[in-house]
């Protein structure tokens, strides 16, 4: 990467605990050794989640094929930026509607992710929702 690009990204995200609602703690299906550090990553158009135990021990590596989203996605971003262009002229309505829309396509979304790990990683929907606006954000306009 060149030096220019490197001064221009992100190189650490981190969560405000204090100011975010708490939620049930998600837990990695047989395992009570946590907190666990969670890294996610693209590998050729899937996310391979891969988390570790304080030990820095591996403790559950899997990874989800993005193909069953690319339907719900493609949806949810029109849906998105017929939002958007609605909060400049559309009547309070109508864009209550809009939003309901895609409030409902976001929760979709969110059953996903939980029905493809569910097997690997116990979540809860709050949890489910974060991870379904993180593949959103990673898939947008791309």
């Amino acid at each position: 990467m060149t030096d220019t690009r490197a001064r221009t990204r992100l190189f650490e995200v981190v969560l405000d605990e204090a100011t975010l609602p708490r939620v049930s703690s998600d837990a990695v299906i047989g395992r009570d050794d946590g907190p666990y550090s969670l890294t996610i990553a693209q590998q050729e158009g899937k996310l391979a989640f891969a988390a570790r135990n304080p030990a820095g021990e591996p403790v559950v590596e899997f990874v989800v094929s993005m193909t069953p989203f690319r339907p719900l996605l493609k949806d949810y971003f029109m849906v998105c930026e017929t939002y958007y262009a609605a909060i400049r002229t559309a009547s309070p309505r109508q864009i209550e509607a809009i939003d309901r829309e895609r409030t409902k396509l976001h929760n979709e979304g969110a059953d996903l992710m939980s029905a493809r790990i569910s097997d690997k990683v116990a979540i809860d929907s709050i949890t489910a929702r974060r991870l379904f606006t993180l593949i959103s954000a990673l898939h947008w306009k791309s």
